[in-house]
């Protein structure tokens, strides 16, 4: 979901007695807090975003409000490894919908068919699958894709590492 989004969830769901704009500026601010302190890098994220950004010319399509994304790029310094990022509170709906995705391909120029996603959650699998690329599934183990989001992956990676040129290949077909 979007920030707005899950605020909205927040506040009307679930009944947290803040503003939607309170809580999305509180979870922000600590998900900052919570970089600064230790950035969650996937073991060998580094090496594969550095070896795909040398063969191809990277978009980054997330969930994160546009504040994170931009620290996240800062402190793992990624920055120059991404040619366009979009965050899914600058696109109508966010993931499973495919607006961020379309986004992120339409900036580079690109036919989305053209493109191939690498997601970790269900809702990132369906997005990619919904923008019609080809979608490399990289399982978060704390949170695992549901088995019918699997399923629309090309391939289903064992963790970052194993991302590369030549799976990226792979999955295009």
């Amino acid at each position: 979901m979007s920030s707005p989004e899950w605020s909205r969830y927040l506040r009307e769901d679930l009944g947290v007695p803040l503003s939607r704009e309170e809580i999305n500026r509180e979870i922000v601010r600590r998900m900052e807090d919570r970089f600064r302190d230790a950035l969650p890098l996937l073991p060998g994220a580094r090496e594969a975003v550095r070896a795909l950004a040398a063969r191809w010319p990277l978009g980054l399509a997330s969930s994160s409000n546009r504040e994170l994304i931009d620290l996240f790029l800062s402190l793992s310094g990624f920055g120059d490894a991404f040619r366009v990022t979009v965050s899914s509170e600058e696109v109508a709906r966010g993931k499973p919908a495919p607006d961020v995705y379309l986004e992120a391909a339409s900036q580079l120029g690109l036919d989305a068919a053209r493109c191939v996603a690498i997601e970790d959650s269900s809702n990132g699998i369906r997005a990619g699958a919904a923008a019609g690329m080809a979608v490399i599934a990289v399982p978060n183990p704390h949170y695992p894709p549901a088995q019918d989001a699997l399923a629309l992956a090309a391939v289903t990676a064992g963790g970052v590492a194993e991302v590369t040129p030549a799976l990226v290949e792979s999955a295009a077909g």
